[in-house]
């Protein structure tokens, strides 16, 4: 059967609560610090994703696809997730990651939880190994570009899509789609949204999912 629609999840801050994957492993690495305050200039709109991106990425040189995997493994995740996935695609929607995160994060977690398919910033590597450069960068506007793209192979139209997020990097995608969810979302983001929830159990949008998609 055909997809009614697609519903996008961002991660950082929305998947994974009150931090970001990035911050998560920086901080396990033992440079935290200046991710954190990257990425409060980024969300302030003082810098770019891509310099952002930059600066995290000299943090992963020398370290292994392995071990930065293992990190990982050990985000910590709001609840419902498996439970919220398995739920759109029960209604034909398409569940699919939207983010800035690095690949590696999208990759785990489309692989432990189904969702269809997954953008984000690429970290170069050789031989296994980060080098400590990005390979490919992603901005909001790429973020909202991926989704459409999904979509319009889905033959789905904007309005048949829906947005979970949290902060600057989900407005752009906000504002293109028919239902927006500021999920735990900063002052921007709640703005931007058609909608707010707060808490720390995913499938608290699924109402306002069925709802949006019951007349489709």
């Amino acid at each position: 059967m055909a997809e009614r629609g697609l519903v996008c999840f961002d991660v950082d801050g929305t998947l994974v609560p009150g931090t970001s994957s990035s911050v998560w492993v920086a901080t396990r690495l033992g440079g935290g610090d200046a991710l954190v305050a990257a990425e409060v200039a980024y969300a302030e709109g003082r810098i770019t994703n891509e310099e952002t991106a930059t600066i995290d990425a000299r943090g992963w040189a020398g370290r292994t696809e392995a071990e930065i995997r293992a990190h990982l493994e050990t985000l910590p995740l709001v609840d419902g997730i498996a439970e919220t996935v398995a739920w759109c695609r029960e209604q034909d929607l398409r569940p699919i990651l939207t983010t800035l995160a690095w690949t590696p994060v999208g990759r785990l977690l489309a692989g432990r939880f189904g969702f269809a398919a997954y953008c984000g910033t690429v970290a170069e590597v050789e031989d296994g190994r980060y080098t400590g450069r990005v390979a490919r960068h992603l901005d909001e506007h790429g973020k909202r570009d991926f989704a459409l793209g999904v979509a319009a192979g889905l033959g789905v139209s904007p309005e048949r899509c829906a947005a979970i997020g949290d902060s600057r990097s989900d407005l752009e995608l906000f504002a293109a789609v028919g239902l927006s969810v500021a999920f735990n979302g900063d002052a921007g983001a709640r703005a931007a949204a058609t909608h707010v929830v707060d808490g720390g159990d995913l499938r608290a949008v699924v109402p306002l999912l069925e709802a949006q998609f019951s007349s489709v």
